[in-house]
C-alpha cells in the first residue's frame, strides 16, 4: 500500500471479486480499503489462497496497465532494503503518476497494449532477439574504433555483442567524447538482442547522449525519462519502456528504475556528481541502485567518467568490475599542458601569485590563447556577482541584522541583501567597527565575467550558469566565465582553461572535498584541446595538493586509490557502511535506543544538524550493512507504530556526514 509508514511496509491480502478478475493483474495500481479509508496500492502478486481467514475486497482497479515490471518490484524491494526504508517510498520513485490522457492516447494506438500478458520466466527464457527488435545495429559487429584507445575496451564491446555481462570502470580521455563512447556500449548490447538503461546527471548531458544514440540507433529507438520532461512526456515515455516498444531507456536519476526489456546492461556517466543521490526517502544514489540491479538481473554495468570516484575504485579493488582505462603513452598525447600557480618556480617569478586570483600566469595563459584566435574557458566555483562581501576596515563578514545570514551584492549597482531572507540592508554599518563600505569576500562568476572584459577589451565574453546554461561556443577568440558543471563545449576544444579560486573547493569541510574538486577540474580540463595542439590549463592552486597532482598527471585512478586508503584507515565510506540518524534530541535517542544495533556498530556524535536538530552516526563493517539497515527499519516502524510524534530521518551512506 502506498503508505508512508515503516510498520506498514508489509504485502497484505486482498479478495479480487469477480468484477475485476480480468482487470487486476500483477503490476496495476489499484485502491483498497484500509483502517476506514480508502488508499492506493500495487498489485504485485496473484494467489490461490491466503494464510488469513478474514480478507477484505479489492474496491477499485485504477487503470488495467501492468506499469509495475516484476523485476523493477523485485529490483525496489532490495533497494528498500539497502537503505532502511519502505517499499512504498522507493516505488514512488521508480514509477511516475499516472497520466491518464497519455495512458488512453497509448492504449488507443495498440488496444491489446492493456490487455498484453506481461512477461513470464518461461518468455525470459527464450532466445533474446525474441522480443527485442534490434534494428540496424544488428546487422553486424559494432565498430570498435573509438574504444581502441582503452587496451580492454574493444573486448568490452564484443563481450556486449556476445551476451555476456562484463563490468567496467571507465576512465576516459581528455577531450573524448563519452557520449559517442556510451552509443558504442549502447548499440553493441542491441546488437546481442538486449536492452540498456543509462543514468546521467542533469538534462545537458542527457540532450548530448540522446543524440549520439540517435545517431546510432536511429530514430525511435530509445526513450528518454527525466523528470524535467514534464508529467505527460514523462510518463509517455515510461509506458513505452513498460510495453517493449524501445530497448533503450535514457534519463536522468529518474531512469534508474526503468523498466527494460531483456536488460543486458546499466550505466552511469560522471557518478561522482551529487545530482545522482535522490533527495527523497529512501534517499538512493543511482550509481547503488544501477550496481544492484546488474547483480539481480546478472547484467553488464558500466561505471564511467573523467574521473573515478573512492566507490568505483572500491569496486576495481574487490574485484566485481575490471578497469577501462588508456596507456600513459595514450594520456599524455591526448591531454592538455596543465600548470598550477603555487609552486616554488612559479612563486620565484610572481611573488604575488600567493595571493592574486588571476596570477600573471593565468593571464598570459589566456592572452595567448586569444591572440592565437582560440576560446579561453574561466571555471568559477561560485554564481552570482559577489556572493560574500565584508566591511572594508576591518574585514568583518557581513551579516544581515535580521537572521545573521551572508549579505551578497547582486550587481555594481545594487545594494547588499541577504542571501537567507531577501532583506535589502541598504544601511549596512558593521557592527565590530561602524564601518560603511564593503569589499569583496568571494567572487562570482558575473563579477568575474565583468573583470576579464576590461582586461581584455573587445573579447567577446560569454557566461554560463544556473541562469543559463550554454550547450556549445564558437570557435575563434572569446572568453566563457562558467560555474562548475555548465562548461559548454567549444568547437575544436578550448585553447586555455583557467581553474580559478581552488580554494573555495579545497577548503570546504567535506569528506569528498577533494574528490569533488578534481571531478570539476578534469571536467573543465577535458574540453581543453591536446598539448601538442595549443591546449594549456592553469589551476589557481598549490602544486603539492594531492588533487593538483592528481589533474597534472592525469591520473584520477591514482587519486581514487589513495582516497580509498585513507577512508579505510579512518573509517568512512565506502570502506564502511555508515548511517545518519537526524532529528531533535530526544527523538534520535528513542529510535537508537530501541534498536538492536549489529555487533561492531558504533554509536558517533552527536554532532549539529540544522534547525535545532543533531545528528548521531552508526558505522558497521560492510559486511553488516544488511543487518544495520533492518534494524533500524524495525526500529522507525516501532516509533511509527507508537506514533511517536517528532520525526527522524534515515539515511544510509548519506553524501554529507557533517
Amino acid at each position: 500500500m502506498d503508505v508512508p509508514l515503516p510498520h506498514l511496509d508489509r504485502p497484505f491480502d486482498y479478495l479480487v471479486p469477480d468484477t475485476l478478475d480480468a482487470d487486476a493483474r500483477a503490476g496495476v495500481r489499484v485502491k483498497v480499503r484500509f483502517a476506514g479509508q480508502l488508499v492506493d496500492g500495487w498489485l504485485l502478486e496473484r494467489v490461490a489462497e491466503s494464510a488469513h481467514p478474514r480478507l477484505a475486497y479489492l474496491e477499485k482497479v485504477v487503470s488495467p496497465v501492468p506499469v509495475l515490471a516484476p523485476e523493477v518490484a523485485e529490483l525496489a524491494r532490495a533497494v528498500a532494503d539497502r537503505y532502511a526504508g519502505s517499499l512504498a517510498d522507493v516505488l514512488r520513485l521508480a514509477v511516475p503518476p499516472r497520466h491518464a490522457r497519455v495512458e488512453k492516447d497509448v492504449t488507443a494506438t495498440d488496444p491489446t497494449g492493456a490487455d498484453a500478458t506481461p512477461p513470464t520466466a518461461a518468455d525470459s527464457a527464450a532466445p533474446a532477439s525474441a522480443s527485442v527488435d534490434a534494428g540496424p545495429a544488428a546487422s553486424g559487429p559494432v565498430d570498435p574504433r573509438g574504444w581502441r584507445d582503452y587496451p580492454a575496451g574493444p573486448a568490452f564491446l564484443r563481450a556486449l555483442t556476445a551476451g555476456r555481462a562484463p563490468r567496467a570502470v571507465w576512465s576516459a580521455l581528455p577531450g573524448e567524447d563519452w557520449a559517442d563512447r556510451y552509443a558504442d556500449a549502447v548499440a553493441a548490447t542491441v546488437a546481442g538482442g538486449r536492452g540498456a538503461v543509462i543514468v546521467v546527471a542533469d538534462a545537458r548531458d542527457l540532450d548530448r547522449l540522446d543524440a549520439a544514440l540517435t545517431a546510432v540507433l536511429g530514430s525511435g529507438r530509445h526513450a528518454c525519462l527525466s523528470a524535467a520532461a514534464g508529467p505527460a512526456r514523462r510518463y509517455r515515455a515510461f509506458l513505452a519502456a513498460r510495453r517493449g516498444d524501445v530497448p533503450v531507456v535514457i534519463g536522468t536519476r529518474a531512469a534508474m528504475f526503468a523498466p527494460v526489456e531483456r536488460l543486458g546492461l546499466v550505466a552511469i556517466w560522471d557518478d561522482g556528481d551529487d545530482l545522482h543521490a535522490e533527495p527523497r526517502a529512501p534517499y538512493p544514489h543511482a550509481r547503488d541502485v544501477l550496481l544492484t540491479r546488474a547483480q539481480l538481473a546478472g547484467v553488464a554495468a558500466l561505471v564511467g567518467g573523467y574521473a573515478r570516484t573512492a566507490e568505483a575504485q572500491l569496486l576495481v579493488e574487490t574485484g566485481w568490475a575490471r578497469e577501462v582505462v588508456a596507456d600513459r603513452a595514450t594520456v599524455r598525447a591526448r591531454m592538455p599542458a596543465i600548470a598550477p600557480t603555487g609552486d616554488d618556480p612559479h612563486l620565484a617569478r610572481d611573488p604575488g601569485a600567493a595571493s592574486a586570483r588571476l596570477p600573471s600566469l593565468a593571464w598570459t595563459t589566456a592572452r595567448d590563447a586569444l591572440r592565437a584566435d582560440l576560446p579561453v574557458l574561466v571555471q568559477v566555483p561560485r554564481r552570482g556577482y559577489l556572493p560574500s562581501v565584508a566591511c572594508d576596515d576591518c574585514r568583518a563578514p557581513a551579516r544581515c541584522p535580521h537572521c545573521a545570514g551572508p549579505l551578497a551584492l547582486p550587481s555594481a549597482e545594487g545594494v547588499p541583501a541577504c542571501r537567507w531572507c531577501g532583506r535589502v540592508a541598504a544601511a549596512y554599518a558593521c557592527p565590530e567597527c561602524g564601518g560603511r563600505r564593503l569589499r569583496a569576500s568571494v567572487t562570482g562568476a558575473r563579477r568575474t565575467a565583468e573583470e576579464l572584459g576590461r582586461a581584455f577589451p573587445g573579447v567577446p565574453v560569454r557566461t554560463s550558469g544556473r541562469e543559463e546554461v550554454l550547450a556549445t561556443v564558437p570557435a575563434g577568440a572569446g572568453l566563457v566565465i562558467a560555474t562548475p558543471g555548465a562548461e559548454p563545449v567549444a568547437e575544436g576544444g578550448y585553447g586555455a582553461v583557467l581553474l580559478l579560486d581552488s580554494w573555495a573547493l579545497l577548503t570546504r569541510a567535506d569528506l569528498r572535498a577533494g574528490e569533488e574538486a578534481l571531478r570539476r577540474w578534469l571536467a573543465a580540463a577535458a574540453l581543453a584541446r591536446p598539448g601538442p595542439a595549443g591546449g594549456r590549463v592553469v589551476v589557481v592552486a598549490d602544486g603539492a595538493l594531492a588533487p593538483v597532482q592528481a589533474l597534472l598527471r592525469w591520473d584520477s585512478a591514482w587519486f581514487a586509490t589513495r582516497e580509498l586508503a585513507e577512508r579505510r584507515e579512518l573509517g568512512f565510506p565506502p570502506a564502511v557502511r555508515m548511517a545518519s540518524v537526524t532529528g531533535v534530541a530526544d527523538a534520535v535517542a528513542d529510535l537508537l535506543a530501541g534498536t538492536r544495533l549489529p555487533d561492531g556498530a558504533e554509536v558517533l556524535g552527536p554532532v549539529p544538524a540544522d534547525e535545532g536538530r543533531e545528528r548521531m552516526l552508526v558505522r558497521v563493517p560492510r559486511a553488516r550493512a544488511a543487518a544495520l539497515a533492518g534494524a533500524l527499519h524495525a526500529a522507525a516502524g516501532q516509533r511509527s507504530a507508537r506514533k511517536a510524534a517528532d520525526p527522524v530521518r534515515l539515511q544510509i551512506d548519506p553524501l554529507s556526514l557533517f
